[in-house]
């Protein structure tokens, strides 16, 4: 059962949502990936990370980060990287975070995690995220599912897939399907200074429907990613803070920067003229990379889904206020 926000925070989101409805374009975000550190244990190829050289922010800074987007529409935020766990203090910002309103969601390709505190930091994590793909040459960890899925989050594995290896990808299913592990699918997008290996789209579209029919529930690839990239439906509902606690905007894929959020009111920003000549900029991007996070978005942050999926703890809060009156 997901646990419960303050009834604010539903309403701040519900009024966001409309907001958006209102403006014709997605002024408020709903989620959030940020990324705590660039340090990582590999070198993708389809990834730029290793490529940065930036320090990491201060533990007080992205405090203050986690308090602004607190106070703001977005209601789920990933902590990422590079390697979250390979930051000392990681244990601090998991407790800290947990006590923030929205929900937390922890992405690791660590193949190691019997070396770390993980069923300490699992009691602060809402969505536990397991990255696993030949990129990160840890195919290993699926025989481990079954291990991870006792941490008490909520265990979902993210698969990235090349053109090399969609043939590859119906074991990934069959394995997570076989530890009741949901599965989040997304290409290898064609980010600068990376090599282009994104599959081809008709290609992977046909296999994630396949593989959708042959394992019911547990792929959760939006059927509307595939539509949004062909129609450039790209939306900035989904941001992603730099592990400099600046503000990517409108995309990082284009590596425009905004505000840095330790100092700056993510909502205020949002209303400022600069906000909205960068979301033009996006609507206007004939690129279609097919970044997963900006391509989704609008399939989980409809009015309808969003009622739907917070609609148990809604009605638990109502009716828990009601006995208590």
């Amino acid at each position: 059962m997901i646990r419960l926000l303050p009834i604010k925070k539903y309403l701040n989101v519900a009024r966001s949502l409309l907001r958006n409805r209102s403006a014709g374009e997605s002024v408020y975000p709903f989620y959030a990936s940020f990324k705590l550190t660039t340090h990582c244990h590999f070198s993708c190829k389809f990834c730029n990370i290793k490529d940065e050289n930036k320090p990491d922010c201060s533990t007080d800074r992205i405090k203050k980060t986690l308090d602004n987007l607190s106070g703001s529409s977005v209601i789920l935020v990933s902590f990422e990287g590079g390697e979250p766990l390979l930051r000392e203090d990681i244990g601090e910002l998991l407790e800290y975070a947990r006590r923030k309103n929205f929900y937390l969601l922890f992405t690791t390709s660590e193949r190691h995690l019997e070396r770390y505190p993980m069923l300490e930091y699992a009691r602060y994590i809402d969505f536990f995220h397991v990255s696993i793909d030949e990129g990160h040459n840890n195919l290993e960890m699926f025989a481990r599912l079954p291990e991870y899925r006792a941490y008490g989050a909520q265990l979902s594995v993210q698969a990235v897939v090349t053109r090399e290896t969609l043939s590859a990808l119906e074991e990934k299913v069959r394995r997570c399907a076989e530890a009741r592990a949901n599965l989040v699918v997304m290409p290898a997008v064609h980010m600068d200074r990376t090599d282009d290996v994104f599959p081809d789209l008709d290609a992977f579209e046909n296999e994630i429907r396949r593989l959708k029919r042959a394992y019911p529930s547990t792929i959760y690839t939006p059927d509307g990613y595939f539509g949004a990239i062909r129609s450039g439906r790209c939306s900035t509902s989904s941001i992603i803070i730099d592990s400099d606690c600046t503000l990517y905007y409108p995309c990082h894929i284009q590596e425009k920067k905004g505000p840095d959020l330790s100092t700056v009111p993510l909502m205020d920003y949002l209303k400022s003229g600069d906000a909205a000549r960068a979301r033009k900029i996006m609507r206007e991007c004939g690129r279609k990379c097919g970044w997963f996070q900006y391509f989704s978005i609008s399939d989980f942050t409809s009015i309808r889904s969003v009622y739907q999926a917070l609609k148990p703890a809604l009605s638990k809060r109502f009716r828990s206020s009601r006995s208590g009156s």
